[in-house]
């Protein structure tokens, strides 16, 4: 299966809402690797790496977030895969 990566930006309410807690939840039932933090302007930034399907199931994922979380706009990058290991929350920055 072809492995791919997706760098994430995810704007609207997605900060005290459980968005980094959902995420992380929902990449590893995925069996993704990455990881997720809060930006400073509000938005959340994650990286999947994985199975294209699984990979795409997690963005449609991201457009709902968790319970409580308005999205209003996801921005994907696509990079080189680094093979990450596990997922993982990180600090905010």
């Amino acid at each position: 299966m072809e492995k791919i990566r997706a760098h994430v930006w995810i704007s609207g309410r997605v900060q005290g809402v459980g968005y980094r807690y959902h995420t992380e939840q929902t990449a590893r039932q995925a069996n993704l690797a990455g990881w997720v933090r809060n930006l400073q302007d509000g938005r959340v930034e994650a990286v999947f790496e994985g199975d294209r399907a699984d990979i795409e199931a997690m963005l449609r994922w991201c457009y709902m977030g968790s319970p409580g979380a308005v999205v209003t706009s996801v921005d994907v990058a696509y990079e080189a895969v680094e093979n990450l290991v596990d997922f993982q929350t990180r600090r905010s920055v």
